[in-house]
């Protein structure tokens, strides 16, 4: 099949620079990065939504370098090291915090857009004179069109623009090696295939940019189908072969992405192609008039063939008009064949979850611009430039308006509402952000009953549905049943698996079988450092299981070394074990030095310290920054009198602890006995403790030493039948307690002398 218009057309060599062209060039590509900072300068504070949390949030993987090229299964950056690779970058510039994320965003998309504009005025550059403005043109519109926000606004999907860039760049490198020769066209064509392998570590619809490379090869560079393969058969070859890289990579997640796409992801995928006429349509309509536009559509069915077929006659139509515009005028048919080839292999592999995505369109949309510019320019005449900028500020308005949707997660799922009210996972999900706002749990648990009524079998909902029954009062039964639904809908589902153990350590006699859901979902996700970490508390509780649970905890930290409540934990495991103090004091003063305002940090390491020979000052020092940082802690307070009162000269600081933890609990019955052994201690405040002994035995009847220290107080005083009651009591509580026979027989003994 020959390429109509050649030799002529065929682009042979490279033309040479041009002052005037490297203006426009910079000057347009400076137009062009402007324009797109504009629409998207609100964005940097958008936070983390939906699958962000899994890819970014709670992946582990990103924040080592040596784990980020193994992303973790279950997320979108499964089986994709570059994307992963490129949120670790973002996780070491900024942790969790999101503007470095959109700022990457931001600069991939520009990148994309400039390479665009380098891709299209190469390609015209041999037949018109105006290649620059409409190559300009195109990626201008390709730039700011409000279809790209998906893929730009939403950190995750840079997983669409990155491979994205790559791809252009892929078709870009082999244009320039196509127009030159010897060693710059090795370098450039070296340039093609390493900018593919990235796409394909990126994302699989890179699958298709070898095909591409080869179309244009036929259309543009070599004229037919056997020229290509002849010329640049080394390259073509080059490009192929990162197909076997990507077998690997769709391999690692299990070929269906874990069960959300692909053949064997359990949906028909007949059922699935009957969606994507539709998809198809959409997209097309939504690049000419961009609305309205919807962040997630949700699952859904096409009920029948009928439902179908104007969506599959239009397809048709369009796929045949692009094969014969293959045949007769390729360089007209590029574009549509770009169109459909990019869109395939999501197209025609079965997806589970997800049916219409306009991510999808980053990249084909830059046909559907290309065509626009191209028109603009055959029919606006002189007034070309005055509808351009016309179009590219209606978008760019556009564009910024629509980004104010993905401010929260509330705003986000509340417009996807107003478009979707029948989508189940967008009812879910607004409830998931309507937890996390102070006062609207009942209003989440109606959004996740919303999401079951419209699909009972959706078992995210059910668990989001547990979620909030777990974190009401009395009703924790409601949450089991909740988790166990979501268990019977999906066995494999870990977090479900943690969560039902969490709850079932709530409800007594259960801790067993909370430790059997905890070691399930561990079995199923064995790097879940949260499991570990609450299985360690499980086991802790069970006599004689503290090595174990010091082992959860090892564990966990093992995973997620930053995991200060973990840490915390160890540290608390190791202090009630003998010889292990010291070992507990590293581990509070690691979780310091990751987070210096752990308040039960400092209050537990005061109390190892306090059991270390010769640090009761530095266990001083950690009481009172723990109550600098929650001056409402009691048992700090108490903790920290404890300390005062052991230092010569400081009883009266030590009293002042007491009293603060009687103001914060005058219901203590400990602290009113503290506070009397420190008043017994200080010349003249006998009656003082004894108030305090008398009024620690009214809030607790059977307190032996209390019993005790109020005898020794009325002994010293010379009133000795109150003694003699009083050791009498103790001896009554603790009948074998010597102490107790001995201070009352001194008592009897000196009433006897009397």
């Amino acid at each position: 099949m020959a390429a109509s218009g050649h030799p002529s057309g065929i682009l042979r060599r490279e033309p040479a620079p041009d002052g005037n062209t490297d203006r426009l060039w910079l000057a347009g590509g400076a137009v062009l990065a402007v324009g797109a900072i504009a629409a998207y300068s609100r964005t940097l504070s958008v936070p983390f939504l939906f699958d962000d949390n899994a890819a970014v949030v709670d992946n582990l993987t990103i924040r080592h370098w040596n784990t980020a090229f193994w992303p973790p299964t279950d997320t979108t950056a499964s089986g994709r090291p570059v994307l992963n690779l490129s949120l670790a970058f973002n996780y070491a510039i900024s942790g969790t915090a999101v503007w470095s994320y959109h700022v990457l965003n931001l600069l991939i998309h520009v990148l994309a857009g400039l390479t665009l504009f380098g891709v299209v005025r190469r390609t015209l550059a041999p037949r018109t004179g105006e290649a620059s403005f409409i190559a300009f043109s195109a990626a201008l519109l390709w730039t700011l069109h409000p279809l790209q926000t998906e893929s730009v606004t939403y950190i995750v999907q840079r997983a669409e623009s990155l491979m994205g860039l790559f791809y252009l760049l892929t078709l870009y490198c082999f244009i320039r090696g196509a127009g030159v020769e010897g060693c710059r066209q090795r370098n450039w064509f070296f340039l093609s295939v390493a900018a593919c392998l990235l796409g394909v570590a990126t994302k699989e619809v890179m699958v298709t940019g070898p095909l591409i490379v080869l179309l244009y090869d036929r259309t543009f560079v070599s004229g037919s189908w056997r020229n290509a393969l002849r010329r640049h058969r080394w390259v073509h070859l080059g490009l192929a072969a990162t197909w076997l890289p990507l077998a690997g990579l769709v391999a690692s997640t299990g070929w269906d992405r874990h069960g959300t796409a692909g053949f064997g992801c359990g949906g028909s995928p007949g059922a699935y192609w009957l969606t994507q006429f539709e998809a198809g349509a959409r997209y097309l309509w939504l690049s000419v008039w961009p609305h309205p536009l919807v962040f997630e559509y949700g699952t859904f069915r096409v009920a029948s063939l009928e439902q179908a077929a104007p969506y599959a006659l239009l397809a048709a139509m369009l796929t045949t008009a692009v094969l014969v515009a293959l045949w007769r005028r390729p360089a007209l048919g590029f574009p549509g064949a770009c169109f459909f080839v990019i869109l395939a292999p999501t197209s025609i592999v079965p997806g589970r979850v997800q049916m219409i995505v306009e991510h999808r369109m980053y990249l084909p949309l830059a046909a559907v611009t290309t065509f626009a510019a191209i028109g603009i320019h055959a029919t606006a005449k002189r007034h070309t430039w005055a509808l351009l900028v016309l179009l590219a500020l209606g978008l760019g308005c556009v564009t910024a308006q629509r980004n104010e949707d993905y401010r929260s997660g509330l705003a986000i799922w509340g417009d996807t509402i107003a478009r979707r009210p029948n989508s189940a996972l967008a009812h879910a999900n607004l409830g998931v952000a309507l937890s996390k706002v102070s006062g609207r749990l009942d209003d989440a648990i109606a959004q996740y009953k919303e999401a079951l009524r419209l699909n009972p079998d959706f078992p995210e909902a059910h668990y989001d549905l547990a979620n909030a029954w777990a974190g009401m009062p009395g009703r924790l039964n409601e949450a089991i049943a909740e988790y166990e639904e979501a268990l019977r809908l999906r066995p494999d589902y870990a977090e479900a698996h943690e969560n039902l153990a969490f709850a079932l350590e709530g409800v007594p006699g259960r801790l067993d079988d909370a430790i059997v859901q905890y070691k399930e979902a561990l079995r199923l996700e064995p790097e879940l450092a949260e499991a570990h970490n609450d299985l360690g508390l499980a086991l802790e509780q069970i006599p004689g299981r503290l090595n174990d649970a010091i082992a959860e905890y090892e564990e966990a930290l093992r995973l997620n070394p930053g995991l200060t409540q973990a840490r915390s934990n160890l540290g608390n495991a190791l202090a009630r074990m003998p010889g292990r103090l010291n070992d507990a004091i590293a581990q509070y003063e690691e979780v310091l030095r990751l987070k210096p305002d752990h308040v039960w940090a400092h209050y537990n390491l005061g109390l190892a310290l306090a059991r270390t020979p010769g640090r009761l000052e530095d266990a001083i020092t950690q009481y009172r920054e723990a109550l600098r940082l929650d001056p409402n802690l009691a048992d700090a307070h108490t903790n920290l009198g404890v300390a005062l009162s052991q230092i010569p000269g400081r009883l009266s600081e030590a009293v002042v602890e007491y009293q603060e933890t009687l103001r914060l609990n005058p219901d203590s019955a400990e602290a009113r006995y503290d506070l009397g052994v420190a008043f017994s201690a200080m010349p003249g405040r006998l009656n003082d403790a004894i108030v305090q002994y008398r009024e620690a035995l009214r809030l607790r009847p059977g307190f032996a030493s209390a019993w005790h220290n109020l005898g020794a107080c009325w002994f010293q005083l010379g009133n000795l039948p109150e003694a003699i009651a009083a050791f009498r009591e103790e001896l009554r509580l603790s009948p074998d307690d010597p102490g107790a026979r001995q201070s009352l027989a001194a008592a009897l003994k000196q009433s006897e002398k009397r």
